[in-house]
């Protein structure tokens, strides 16, 4: 009872929002802990993939980090990776504020730039690689010279043919993200710019490109990180080839897990994907500072 009212108190009701996030901890642990605890544990053992599985130590583990094509394997990952996001952040940010705009034909450009969102990744590989091919391919069809290059088989062109078919296949993606984070700016300051004579282009230095920090930190997370596992497109396209040249460190786990038949090794590679993956979300994070996860409208 209230000793001034006389009416008992109501008790507060218990947060349910704890109930209601319990499916998602159950399949996050399910499809991602249990297995990557798997995973870990494999990387001890010897196995084909078929026979019985044997407990080995730091066998596998020793094999991968003394091998020479493992610093190979991520020099090339981490090539892909900065030369990727080089390319995607600029051409992202630029696409993503002149699609902000409210112009009809801007919503239907941007339509036409998200048709590669649409598209698997090994589509996407086969059709470039008819596509560059030296004698029946656009160049040959077109009977232009510089297209009919052996774009796959020498191993620079080949890698950036790499660099490029990942930015064409992703720019869309991060565009819609930068889109939504240009909407989401005040138009007030851009007002109190443009009364202050400010230009187009100061304007967007001086007003989007700050805004979107915190934008552009996200954006290059799933960058980033995502370019790790970069897979389908590349043996699709390349097999990793011409030689190693190509050989990102997800591809260097499958033909060692499916084609050599060396499970345990594989599964080494797999925990060293994790653990650089979370180095270098958290990286990002940091730098994002402490308020990363703060409003974009207090990011400036």
């Amino acid at each position: 009872m209230s000793a001034l009212t006389g009416h008992p108190r109501r008790r507060e009701p218990r947060s349910i929002l704890p109930w209601l996030a319990t499916p998602a901890l159950v399949v996050f642990v399910g499809f991602a802990v249990i297995p990557l605890v798997g995973v870990l544990a494999l990387s001890f053992t010897t196995w084909d993939g078929i026979g019985t599985i044997r407990p080995s130590g730091l066998t596998s583990w020793r094999a991968v980090l003394t091998d020479p094509g493992l610093p190979h394997a991520l020099w090339v990952t981490f090539a892909v990776m900065a030369l990727s996001w080089a390319v995607q952040t600029p051409l992202s940010i630029l696409l993503g504020a002149f699609l902000a705009g409210r112009q009809r034909y801007r919503a239907v450009l941007g339509v036409v730039y998200f048709v590669p969102l649409m598209l698997s990744s090994a589509a996407i590989a086969i059709a470039y690689k008819a596509l560059l091919d030296p004698n029946f391919g656009l160049g040959a069809g077109l009977g232009i010279p510089l297209l009919s290059q052996d774009w796959l088989g020498r191993p620079g062109l080949a890698f950036g043919v790499v660099v490029f078919v990942v930015s064409w296949q992703f720019i869309p993606f991060h565009t819609l993200i930068y889109q939504g984070g240009v909407q989401q700016i005040p138009k007030s300051l851009y007002e109190a710019a443009q009364l202050d004579g400010a230009g187009r282009i100061r304007q967007f230095f001086g007003i989007t490109l700050p805004q979107l920090k915190y934008t552009i930190i996200t954006s290059s997370t799933l960058m980033v990180v995502g370019s790790l596992t970069f897979f389908d497109l590349i043996f699709v396209l390349t097999a990793g080839g011409p030689g190693d040249a190509t050989r990102v460190l997800a591809l260097d786990m499958y033909k060692r897990g499916f084609q050599a038949s060396l499970m345990g090794p594989a599964s080494a590679i797999a925990v060293i994907l994790v653990l650089v993956g979370l180095a270098l979300a958290l990286l990002l994070r940091r730098l994002g500072g402490r308020d990363a996860g703060a409003s974009q409208l207090e990011g400036a």
